[in-house]
Parts: C-alpha cells; sequence; structure tokens
C-alpha cells in the first residue's frame, strides 16, 4: 500500500505526461479508469478505482506560452467562493472546469476526492479544492512547489486537509510577493538541502 503523500506525488508527476502516456501506466498503481482534460494548453488528468477519485493538475511547461501568460496575470480575481485569487491560475482552471464536474458527476461523487499539482498545477488544484468544498468533501489537497494562491480570506476559507511540500529554496513558492495581499494555504512539509522533510509553521 502506498503511502499517501507518495501516491500523490506520483500522480503529479504523471500529469505532465500525453493522456496516452499516462493511461499505460495506471496499472502499475492500482488505478481502474483515467480520463485525460486538456483544453488550449491547460491539463488535468483523473484517475481512479472503486474507492477513490484523484484529479492531478499540470504544472507549468516552459514551452507552453499559455502557461507564461497564467503565471504572469498575477492581477487579483474573485475567486468565485471566497475572497481574491490570482487571475492567471483562475482562468487555467476555468478552462478545463465544466468538463471537470460534468465527468466526476457521472458516478464518481460517493469515491473519496483527492486533488494534486505542481507548480502552476498546485495552484489550479488549490482552486479547485476550493470549488468542490462548496458541495463536497475532500479528503486531501496535497501540492508540491506551490506558488501563491489568493488572499487571506480565500485561504482561511479552505478546510479541506492540505500538505504543501516545497523542495529548499524553490523559488516559484515565494510568487506572487506577500505584499500584493497573496498568503500561501495548508501545512508546510519543508524539504531540506539534504533532501529531509521538516514540518514547519
Amino acid at each position: 500500500m502506498l503511502n499517501l503523500n507518495f501516491k500523490m506525488a506520483l500522480m503529479a508527476q504523471m500529469a505532465y505526461l500525453s493522456g496516452k502516456e499516462a493511461k499505460a501506466k495506471t496499472n502499475q498503481y492500482g488505478i481502474k479508469g483515467h480520463k485525460f482534460f486538456d483544453h488550449h494548453g491547460a491539463q488535468c488528468h483523473a484517475f481512479w478505482n472503486d474507492e477513490e477519485y484523484v484529479l492531478a493538475f499540470r504544472g507549468t511547461e516552459p514551452n507552453e506560452i499559455t502557461d507564461f501568460l497564467a503565471d504572469i496575470n498575477v492581477i487579483p480575481r474573485d475567486a468565485m467562493t471566497c475572497g481574491l485569487i490570482h487571475s492567471g491560475f483562475r482562468g487555467e482552471l476555468d478552462k478545463l472546469w465544466n468538463d471537470i464536474v460534468k465527468h466526476h458527476g457521472k458516478g464518481h461523487q460517493k469515491k473519496k476526492l483527492y486533488i494534486t499539482g505542481h507548480s502552476l498545477g498546485a495552484a489550479m488544484a488549490t482552486i479547485a479544492t476550493s470549488r468542490f468544498e462548496e458541495t463536497m468533501k475532500v479528503e486531501q489537497l496535497t501540492t508540491f512547489g506551490s506558488p501563491r494562491v489568493g488572499t487571506r480570506k480565500f485561504v482561511n476559507a479552505i478546510e479541506t486537509p492540505h500538505m504543501r511540500f516545497v523542495n529548499n529554496n524553490d523559488v516559484v513558492t515565494k510568487v506572487p510577493l506577500w505584499i500584493m495581499g497573496y498568503k500561501h494555504h495548508g501545512d508546510l512539509q519543508y524539504i531540506n538541502f539534504y533532501g529531509n522533510i521538516c514540518e514547519l509553521t
């Protein structure tokens, strides 16, 4: 049985694969089903078995202009749930949101829901969690190298347990600047220079 955080790390890593590549790996991790969402550069994978449904959002790809534009669009925008969030991150999730909700609604509502992502994907995962919370329970949000996503009001409204992994001095986790009103959410799991995880407050 894989540790939950390790499993979420694998899913976040698989989010960088094409739909065909990810589907080919599903049997390795006890995954029975897979769905790839891809719309104008925004991508997400859904993985599931009889008990669990995982959404894994793809992070920034250096050669994707849409990712670059999303990352730099830092103007705060209505979160649609509570508070304000980064416009670019919301815009990327919005491209996929209707398809994700439609697919999840086709027989997956009673499964335990987990959400994960790395970098830009971590930001999208955080916003997706806040939206799902309005109608159902999210078991855990697990992010890797997440930038700051929203304002204090947005962050304080999220109730889902959130394991937020930060690798040493990853610069992505330091933007957008706190002076702009953006805050981090979740329980920080800091991975130090030696690869050890230190739980910080």
